[in-house]
């Protein structure tokens, strides 16, 4: 099994923040924020969680999961309890999200930003998801289902940003491999599938960097990064 702690060569040039946004809630962000976090050596922000209800929220899993150290993770802006979409969640607590407060993080290093639900999910009652993607103007992995569903699903928040003239680096698939989604969603979606998370049973910090490995994902997001920072 590959060492979780062995591959951050030259990943930690990533210092652009990147966006982890799904095309539906419980999509897999949380599993792919992970991912991410360890593969790139990244700190963990999920400025908005809704549902406490349970197990403590997102950050608390993706924490458990790394084993990451408090100097790895930022505190969220908004915990809410109840696990429904987060303008509703703040409005039982009596409160009101408030854009202006959901200020980026002053970090040196790379940061990996989860946000809460889909694209279009309202943050309040005049302000949306994608709003606030637009305001920050960073680069997005958009995480999606990997089988039945996911075209329509997938092409419309693709479109969706697209008109917002929002940057997608890539799109990362969760679910059993499909043999024709990928191809068509890069067909018509004009974004590649960087990478396909299958379901795992044994879900640890190991088992995700042995999929790091596999795919590659240091090489491709060095290129990606790369890509992004010549174009800004």
């Amino acid at each position: 099994m590959a060492d979780p702690t062995a591959f951050n060569p030259a990943m930690t040039e990533a210092k652009t923040p990147l966006i982890v946004c799904g095309t539906d809630t419980n999509v897999g962000k949380t599993v792919v924020s992970a991912l991410l976090v360890q593969g790139l050596v990244a700190t963990y922000w999920k400025p908005i969680q809704s549902g406490l209800e349970e197990d403590g929220g997102d950050r608390n899993r993706v924490c458990q999961l790394l084993n990451l150290p408090a100097e790895r993770w930022h505190p969220e802006v908004y915990n809410l309890q109840a696990a429904v979409s987060p303008h509703w969640a703040a409005e039982q607590e009596n409160c009101c999200i408030n854009p202006d407060q959901l200020v980026l993080p002053d970090l040196s290093g790379p940061l990996v930003i989860e946000t809460a639900g889909g694209l279009m999910v309202p943050l309040n009652r005049q302000w949306l998801q994608l709003d606030q993607l637009v305001r920050w103007q960073l680069p997005l992995i958009l995480v999606a289902r990997s089988g039945l569903g996911t075209l329509n699903h997938t092409l419309l928040s693709l479109e969706a940003l697209r008109l917002r003239n929002l940057k997608v680096l890539g799109l990362v698939l969760n679910g059993p491999p499909h043999p024709d989604n990928p191809k068509t969603l890069e067909q018509f979606g004009g974004v590649p599938v960087i990478a396909q998370l299958p379901h795992l049973p044994n879900l640890t910090a190991a088992t995700l960097a042995e999929q790091w490995h596999l795919q590659d994902l240091s090489l491709t997001f060095k290129r990606l990064l790369k890509s992004w920072s010549q174009v800004q």
